[in-house]
């Protein structure tokens, strides 16, 4: 393994973990709304939230970057705030990481409220718990099951991420070169040793992971 392999290996798990965190911070409001909500906007906001899952990911790249770019939105915002560009850089791949995986964090938090009903958070309130009180002492710990699975799905999609990676980063060493991107190099390189010592780390893992999952009833939870 070359020295770029494992600073491709070291952004990756970087890149996984950060978007996990800041999906399990924004993702676990939207799930308990859309859990707990009567409104109206529920399906359109759920609707919003899965669509990574049947957009194709060059598809939301593309959008991504342009909303990111010099003449979109986002982009003259964030150079109106001294921050620069973020395409093609570490930040970037950040926040196509995060709307990207967000499905598989929203999901299974709002499967998790939905299946522990009204009942706890209505008992709760008769002995006088504030909402915040009762989310925090009896809605979370109930939901926690949800709360691993959501973790370990988020991180582990974001570990095999390409097509928004591509638009989004490009292909930069040390930079936005993610592991999945060092796999194509390879491949591209016809270097196949190399490709099958990364892309074989990425099965085991992906294979772990599912068994991590089913092992905790995860297909009894879907």
């Amino acid at each position: 393994m070359s020295a770029e392999d494992f600073t491709a290996i070291v952004l990756t798990t970087k890149l996984a973990a950060l978007t996990t965190l800041l999906l399990l911070l924004l993702g676990t409001p939207i799930a308990w709304w859309l859990a707990r909500s009567r409104s109206p906007l529920k399906t359109v906001v759920g609707a919003i939230v899965t669509l990574p899952l049947v957009l194709p990911p060059a598809v939301l790249g593309f959008y991504l970057l342009v909303l990111m770019g010099p003449q979109g939105p986002v982009g003259q915002l964030t150079q109106f705030l001294g921050l620069g560009l973020l395409p093609f850089t570490f930040a970037g791949l950040l926040v196509g990481s995060v709307i990207y995986s967000m499905p598989f964090v929203v999901q299974p938090l709002q499967q998790a409220f939905t299946a522990m009903g009204d009942r706890p958070m209505e008992a709760a309130a008769t002995l006088r718990a504030s909402p915040w009180d009762a989310f925090v002492t009896v809605a979370l710990p109930l939901a926690r099951p949800g709360f691993i699975t959501a973790a370990v799905l988020g991180f582990a999609h974001t570990v095999g991420e390409f097509g928004v990676v591509l638009m989004i980063g490009g292909n930069i060493p040390g930079k936005t070169q993610v592991l999945s991107m060092a796999i194509y190099n390879h491949v591209e390189a016809l270097e196949y040793s190399n490709a099958h010592w990364l892309a074989g780390g990425m099965l085991v893992f992906s294979f772990l992971v599912l068994l991590l999952l089913y092992s905790r009833g995860w297909n009894r939870q879907a």
